[in-house]
């Protein structure tokens, strides 16, 4: 004879209501992946700061605009992962140069 629990103490485990334990692991890996990312936006811009002293040769200017442009672009993608569509806010909080926006997504011959 098999014994099963009273219905009223069964939950099942696909609700909705909560978030089960692989779900939350996965949103965690993904804002930790998108603050990594967020840094490193970050750290190409201010990469590009060099640019406004002047006197940069211009194979040095092409190397850290696309180097700027690659981390803005893989930033982006993070982000709609993430679920976030517009990247308005992003351009604007991180202060990304125009130049740097017209290069995103452009694939380079090496």
């Amino acid at each position: 004879m098999a014994v099963r629990p009273p219905q009223s103490l069964y939950r099942p485990a696909s609700t909705g209501s909560a978030v089960n334990p692989l779900e939350y692991e996965l949103m965690s890996e993904r804002a930790d992946s998108l603050g990594r990312h967020g840094l490193k936006v970050e750290k190409a811009i201010a990469a590009l700061s060099v640019l406004d002293e002047g006197g940069v040769s211009p194979e040095r200017r092409e190397a850290l605009l696309n180097a700027a442009a690659d981390e803005v672009w893989a930033f982006f993608i993070q982000r709609e992962l993430c679920g976030l569509r517009s990247n308005r806010d992003a351009v604007e909080r991180y202060g990304i140069p125009a130049q740097v926006m017209a290069r995103l997504g452009i694939v380079r011959k090496a």
